[in-house]
């Protein structure tokens, strides 16, 4: 029973830790004493959501770092085309947004394979960095990344509540500015209508500003 515990417990913290992986290389932040921080956006994207983001960044001239879904891609085009257009880096946050823990190396496979092909179809041609939905891995995600070369992103910065209770943007900006420090990458989710957090987009990147922080993608971040 004790042992059934103990492979319990450290399944779930290999899962949910953001900062380690059993395989291949992670980043969740960056040592250094520089104020740069790297801003990434999860999930779609979703075309009705476009301006809401994409013009904050446009009108502030910040680079961000867009984790998209591959089912997501072709159906929203045009704002696909504009975050390359307007030149912001994009990574692979697999097709469907599915748990990537207790699936087969193909599934793995699948959900990754599909998404780059999503992306490379719209003409961007960078390298792709991934991101696990929720941050969540055990082993068959992280041997394939590992066999494939691929590079993991996480993040050290992420106030938005899932839990369903009330969350102000003020609140969401305040948590966000607080707990970024050099190296940070910053993760929001802004798409589906979230409102709330696309109204924090500014204030943070203002506030952040204000305090000599400078935002750069997450592959500038790592150098």
């Amino acid at each position: 029973m004790v042992l059934v515990v103990v492979f319990g417990y450290v399944t779930k913290r290999v899962i949910q830790t953001r900062s380690w992986q059993v395989a291949g290389e992670l980043v969740h932040r960056v040592e250094t004493d520089e104020k740069i921080v790297a801003l990434t956006f999860d999930d779609g994207p979703t075309d009705a959501d476009a301006d809401a983001v994409l013009d904050v960044l446009e009108d502030r001239g910040v680079p961000a770092t867009f984790y998209v879904n591959g089912q997501d891609v072709e159906p929203n085009a045009s704002t696909m085309r504009r975050i390359i257009d307007d030149g912001h880096q994009i990574g692979n946050h697999t097709w469907s947004h599915r748990p990537m823990i207790f699936i087969s190396p193909s599934d793995v496979a699948d959900e990754i394979e599909s998404t780059d092909r999503a992306i490379r179809a719209t003409g961007y041609d960078k390298p792709l960095t991934f991101r696990p939905p929720h941050g969540k891995k055990l082993l068959t995600l992280p041997l394939y990344l590992a066999e494939h070369d691929r590079l993991t992103v996480t993040w050290d910065v992420a106030y938005e509540d899932w839990s369903g209770k009330p969350q102000s943007t003020e609140d969401l900006v305040d948590a966000t500015v607080e707990q970024t420090r050099p190296g940070s990458i910053i993760l929001l989710h802004p798409w589906f209508g979230r409102t709330g957090t696309q109204e924090a987009i500014g204030p943070v990147i203002d506030q952040l500003q204000a305090q000599g922080y400078r935002f750069v993608t997450v592959s500038e971040l790592i150098g």
